[in-house]
C-alpha cells in the first residue's frame, strides 16, 4: 500500500506541483488549501505524512502544527517555507514539527 501524504499550502501551483511529483513517485497525495480543509481531510482519511506551509492566511502552519500536537496528533509534519533563518527553523521545531 502506498504512503498517503497530505499537502497543505494556500498556493495552488505549489500544492499541485508537489502532488504531481509525489504521485509520479508512487505516493498517494491529497491537497488542502488551508488549515480548515486540512482538518476536514484529517477527519476522513488516514495519512502517513503532512507537508505544511508556514505562511497561510487564517490559521498559519505554525499555529496549526502547534494545535495538532496539543491534540496529540502523532502524524509526522514536514514544514514547507520560504522562511529559512535559524530563528524560523527553531520556532518551527518548537511547535512540534519533525523537520523544516
Amino acid at each position: 500500500m502506498s504512503q498517503h501524504i497530505l499537502i497543505v499550502d494556500d498556493d495552488r501551483r505549489i500544492r499541485d506541483l508537489l502532488k504531481s511529483f509525489l504521485v509520479e513517485n508512487g505516493y498517494l497525495a491529497t491537497g488542502a488549501a488551508n488549515a480548515n480543509e486540512a482538518r476536514a481531510a484529517l477527519q476522513g482519511l488516514q495519512f502517513d505524512l503532512m507537508i505544511l506551509d508556514v505562511m497561510m492566511p487564517g490559521e498559519t502552519g505554525l499555529t496549526m502544527a502547534e494545535n495538532l500536537r496539543a491534540e496529540k496528533l502523532e502524524l509526522p509534519i514536514l514544514m514547507l517555507s520560504a522562511l529559512a533563518s535559524t530563528d524560523d527553523r527553531v520556532k518551527g521545531l518548537e511547535t512540534g514539527i519533525d523537520d523544516y
